[in-house]
Parts: structure tokens; sequence; C-alpha cells
């Protein structure tokens, strides 16, 4: 009878997924922060809302685009002192120390306000009820690394 698998098989087998093991614990560990060119960029209903440095912390309010949501998103009335009562369906972004998060949302689920902060070039954060997208732009990094 036939030997279909041989010894040098199963020995190429390991080595090549040893290698292939490798190389990505390699570009996971040697993915770097997105440094001082990066930038901040803000989609808001699927055009461009705002740039910012990484570097520099700040917070913003990106008000949801009108006919967004599960109901209609009229400018609500201003209370006074509260910058978050302007709109009625709306997403705070904040940028403190390299990093990006979305700290409060309008939308019922709640799902972007409970991702990680983002720091490395390439990186996202989406809130789909609200049409909002926060991208990490340039400053170095790898863009995209796929297997």
């Amino acid at each position: 009878m036939k030997e279909y698998i041989r010894k040098a098989d199963i020995i190429l087998f390991i080595v090549l997924v040893a290698a292939g093991l490798a190389a990505s614990a390699f570009l996971a560990v040697s993915r770097a922060d997105a440094g001082s060119g990066a930038k901040v960029v803000i989609e808001s209903g699927g055009e461009l809302f705002a740039e910012y440095p990484l570097s520099k912390d700040t917070e913003i309010i990106v008000p949801a685009p009108s006919g967004v949501s599960y109901r209609d998103p009229k400018a609500a009335p201003a209370d006074a002192g509260d910058e978050c009562t302007r709109y009625r369906y709306f997403n705070i972004v904040r940028i403190s120390g390299g990093k990006v998060s979305v700290t409060a949302a309008s939308c019922r689920n709640q799902v972007c306000t409970e991702h990680v902060s983002i720091s490395k070039a390439g990186e996202s954060i989406v809130c789909l009820p609200n049409r909002l997208a926060v991208t990490i732009e340039g400053g170095g990094g790898y863009d995209t690394v796929t297997s």
C-alpha cells in the first residue's frame, strides 16, 4: 500500500504554519501607534464633517444628519449651558492622549460608546444609527493587514 503523507510533508506543514504565526505576531507587535502626523477624520452621513490632529486633545459634538436614526432628528431647542441638547441625535467624539473614543451617543444601542479607544492608523469607530464614522488616517504604521 502506498504512503500518501510522508514525514517530510508533516515537517514542511509545521514549518509553514510556524512561519505564518511568526509573521502574524511580528505584524501585530510591530504595528506602531499612528504618531504625530496622524489625523482623525470624522464623517457624518457619508460626508466629511471635520478633521483633527490626533495629537491635540479635544471634544467634538457631531450632530447626526437629517433623516437618520429611528425618528426625524430635527434640531431640539437648546438648554442654557448644555451643548448636547442642541441636537436630538448626536455623538460626542473625544480625542485625548493620542486616542480617540466616542463618549456619548443618542442612539439606542450604544455600541459606539462601548468600543475601545482607537490609536492606530486604519482603525475606526462607527455608529450606524447616527451614520457616524471616525477613522484615524496617516502617521505611518500599516493601513491594512491581510491574512
